[in-house]
């Protein structure tokens, strides 16, 4: 296993990447709706893509939003976000019925890695349930000592793979693409904000919990 490595360049290519990846969708989507406005004069077919247009448009706006905390500045150096804006950006990613989603947590201001760390272990864990399912994020303790279990259960549920590796920074070729870039920046994100990160599985539940050290 070799320590992953990887300069400032290559990372905010492959975290851009990232971003694209979960917004060319829904983008893609108000395009092929907007085609049909176009070319198609039935009334049921402009009725399904406007309401394609609607939702597509929802989720993209959504996802800009959610990756605006996870992956961007979101605010100064040093600055704190409210827990309950970062509960509203996640809510956002679950728009549709394939996965269903809870979260608890004290509405309380948290240093801003420690909000991105949090809404990077909710993206990991919808890859943990391929097929759906459900994903509950529990959050306890205060901005300085603090814990987060994030358990997601549905159908051949499975920890992503090589994801302690990459949270540790190590891959068996020495570097990372575009699938476990996000997975090796929440190692970072841990590392710098004093936290550690376990996953465990049991049958169909994946359980990630991350603790300050």
């Amino acid at each position: 296993m070799a320590t992953i490595s990887l300069d400032s360049l290559d990372l905010a290519a492959l975290l851009c990447s990232r971003v694209c990846h979960d917004v060319i969708s829904p983008v893609g989507a108000i395009v092929n709706g907007l085609e049909v406005l176009e070319d198609d004069s039935d009334a049921s077919m402009r009725d399904f893509a406007l309401d394609l247009i609607q939702k597509s448009a929802k989720q993209a706006s959504a996802r800009l939003q959610f990756a605006r905390l996870a992956f961007g500045a979101a605010g100064s150096a040093g600055a704190s976000i409210d827990l309950g804006d970062a509960e509203q950006v996640a809510r956002g990613l679950f728009l549709d019925d394939k996965i269903s989603f809870s979260w608890s947590s004290p509405r309380l201001l948290f240093p801003k890695n420690r909000v991105k760390l949090l809404l990077n272990l909710v993206m990991i864990a919808t890859t943990a349930i391929p097929r759906g399912g459900s994903i509950a994020v529990t959050v306890t303790g205060d901005a300085e000592n603090c814990a987060f279990t994030i358990v997601s259960k549905g159908l051949n549920a499975r920890i992503p793979a090589h994801s302690e590796a990459l949270l540790a920074g190590n891959s068996e070729s020495g570097t990372v693409d575009a699938h476990g870039i996000q997975v090796y920046y929440a190692g970072m994100v841990a590392r710098a904000s004093n936290m550690s990160i376990a996953f465990g599985i049991e049958g169909d539940e994946v359980t990630i919990r991350a603790a300050t050290v």
